[in-house]
């Protein structure tokens, strides 16, 4: 009786929600917070979805049986390919020095038997990603290279709120056009970056906003239906909380609640799609822990462990205040006792302590409009012999005998300087701005590099703009003025004379081409796209000057 009793609640639930749906209190709305031109995925699509972390078929197969839901007039879709070779996914990510902290041993050994999907948070803090969010999308990557879905979760609502993790004062709170506007941005990058590799029969990326479950549920609702199962205790605890509590300015109700907001995505996401993995930063520990904590109470699980009890350990034996019991998933649709996982990976670190991806101008961004691929290529070029083999392990896709090598050859004699250094540049910037960046970078490094003969183009010359010292003169001051005039002005040379001097000595420039002529004249055809003009005193000095505006 028991068990049928069980079978009819499973089967009458979808029907009772709808009722209670239709009978809701509706809270109040803000307007702004509504995405009607987004919506999230109907009911049949995740089901579809769903389906994948239980059968372990392909996101082929699922996407093909989704667009037949949401399209059946179309054609059908040709047989599904096979799904690709599950691999180990936690021991992957161990040995490229990815793995910080795991709450559940049993990961690895899930990942090789069925395809999971493991997602992982992006806010839109601003309209590009930077090197830190890289290593989120790698390991989702890494996922989708080990045959499992990886999941981008845009911080729509959450990004609303703010993390006060690792923050010593609130964000600032941004308007609601910004946010929208660093959601396409973010949007766009995730889309591209996570594509797999044509032929390569790897799942397709599944990009989810946060904001279509929470953008029109109300107040009331949350308190009963999400904030009834937390517990104060358990949300002090967490260490950033804690530490912002202790600091002068202290802690909004807001950004309080964020973690309960993030811990929501995970069950709503385990319910709908059958998300069950989560990961992130180190310093996302706490709020993951938070996730699987209200997973267990609003899903069912293991009994909660006594009160007074020490955490469970992760897998370095670090905890956060907070027992990582996992879901078992009873109302899931995705099948009772399928085990829930957090996992995050360390921050991206130099030798000595500080964080890399920070350079003078700012954050490393990956959006090429906000970050030239050369500038892009240029910053990892320069990376220390200390950390090039660590970085190559974390931020590419190369084979690790490869990077063992390449450590190798660096101990020997006949090593060539910076070899490690621009196998690193390639690679990422390889994968960030796709090979058309890559070659743009590689053409603007040659452009600089002492005594190149490069071809310039306009693009070339505003990709090193920020690499070269640059000077603008009104167009009559250039077109048709002498180069040694133009070069005193700009404060390339102290006088006409050195100029002249250097000139005779082979050692002067315009665009990448030698000048022999002492008394030579800047003319039309000198200028780049009209506007623009490089000019080398020596190896080294180079200056592009521009024409003022």
């Amino acid at each position: 009786m028991a068990s049928s009793s069980l079978s009819w609640s499973r089967l009458a639930r979808p029907a009772l929600k709808e009722c209670s749906r239709a009978f809701r209190l509706p809270g109040r709305q803000l307007p702004a917070l509504s995405r009607p031109l987004v919506a999230e995925p109907s009911s049949a699509s995740r089901q579809a979805w769903r389906g994948l972390s239980s059968s372990g078929s392909s996101l082929r197969a699922a996407a093909a049986a989704v667009t037949d839901v949401e399209q059946p007039e179309a054609a059908a879709a040709p047989p599904p390919a096979a799904a690709p070779q599950l691999r180990d996914v936690v021991e992957v990510l161990r040995s490229r020095g990815l793995l910080q902290d795991v709450t559940s041993p049993q990961l690895g050994p899930a990942s090789t038997q069925e395809q999971l999907l493991a997602y992982c948070g992006f806010d839109p803090t601003a309209e590009s990603l930077h090197l830190g969010n890289l290593l989120g999308i790698i390991v989702l990557a890494w996922f989708q290279r080990c045959g499992h879905v990886p999941v981008a979760l845009l911080g729509g609502a959450t990004g609303r709120v703010g993390d006060p993790s690792g923050k010593s004062a609130e964000r600032p709170v941004l308007s609601e056009e910004l946010i929208e506007r660093n959601v396409r941005g973010i949007e766009r990058t995730l889309h591209t970056l996570l594509q797999p590799p044509p032929g390569s029969n790897l799942p397709e990326p599944l990009v989810l906003n946060n904001l279509d479950w929470f953008g029109g549920m109300g107040l009331l609702t949350f308190l009963r239906e999400i904030g009834k199962y937390a517990r104060v205790g358990t949300m002090l605890a967490k260490e950033s909380v804690r530490k912002r509590m202790e600091s002068e300015t202290g802690i909004s109700y807001t950004e309080f609640t964020y973690q309960l907001l993030q811990g929501y995505d995970f069950v709503h996401m385990r319910r709908e799609y059958g998300v069950r993995v989560q990961v992130g930063g180190s310093d996302q520990w706490g709020n993951i822990l938070a996730g699987t904590d209200l997973m267990r109470r609003m899903m069912g699980g293991p009994e909660e462990a006594p009160e007074g009890a020490p955490a469970e350990a992760s897998s370095n034996g670090s905890s956060d205040g907070a027992v990582p019991a996992a879901a078992d998933g009873s109302e899931s649709g995705s099948g009772a006792g399928e085990q829930a996982y957090g996992l995050t990976f360390p921050l991206l670190l130099k030798a000595d302590g500080t964080k890399f991806g920070k350079s003078e101008s700012g954050a490393l961004w990956l959006n090429g409009d906000m970050l030239s691929p050369y500038q892009f290529y240029q910053f990892l070029f320069k990376t220390a012999d200390a950390d090039v083999i660590k970085f190559l392990r974390m931020l590419t896709f190369l084979p690790l005998e490869e990077i063992d090598a390449l450590d190798a050859a660096m101990q020997s004699p006949g090593y060539v300087a910076n070899t490690a250094q621009r196998r690193l540049a390639e690679e990422v910037t390889r994968f960030v701005h796709g090979e058309e960046g890559l070659q743009q970078a590689i053409k603007a490094t040659e452009a600089l590099a002492p005594g190149a003969a490069t071809k310039l183009d306009a693009d070339l010359l505003e990709a090193i703009a920020g690499d070269a010292p640059s000077a603008a003169l009104p167009r009559d001051q250039l077109v048709g003025a002498g180069l040694a005039d133009v070069m005193v002005a700009v404060g390339m040379q102290p006088s006409k004379a050195a100029v002249r001097r250097m000139i005779k000595g082979g050692g002067v420039c315009v665009n990448n081409e030698k000048v022999d002529d002492e008394l030579a004249v800047l003319q039309e055809s000198d200028l780049i796209d009209g506007r623009l003009v490089l000019i080398a005193a020596g190896k080294k000095n180079k200056m592009l000057v521009r024409v003022a505006a």
